[in-house]
């Protein structure tokens, strides 16, 4: 596997960490940065000026997703792997 690739993977978990830590020192309410990361998606859904393939997008959407998820699952007190979110994030697309 590409070395980038994990890089990437570690990052987004660290995110999703650190949006978890966002809202336990009710920084961000849970609802707030879920309106964020809404706000990026739909960023990503109207930007015409790149003409990016449906590829392209689910790819950049993809991090934004998985941290969607992840406030979800800490929502619920759950803890899930880059593996689950990666399968979640795919059956949602």
């Amino acid at each position: 596997m590409n070395t980038a690739n994990l890089q990437l993977k570690g990052l987004i978990m660290a995110m999703a960490s650190i949006c978890d830590a966002i809202v336990e020192k009710e920084l961000l309410t849970s609802g707030e940065l879920n309106a964020a990361l809404s706000k990026a998606t739909k960023a990503v859904e109207e930007d015409d000026d790149h003409e990016l393939s449906g590829a392209n997008r689910a790819a950049i959407l993809f991090p934004i997703r998985v941290l969607q998820l992840a406030e979800e699952a800490g929502r619920r007190g759950e803890r899930l792997t880059f593996s689950d979110y990666a399968k979640l994030v795919a059956k949602l697309s």
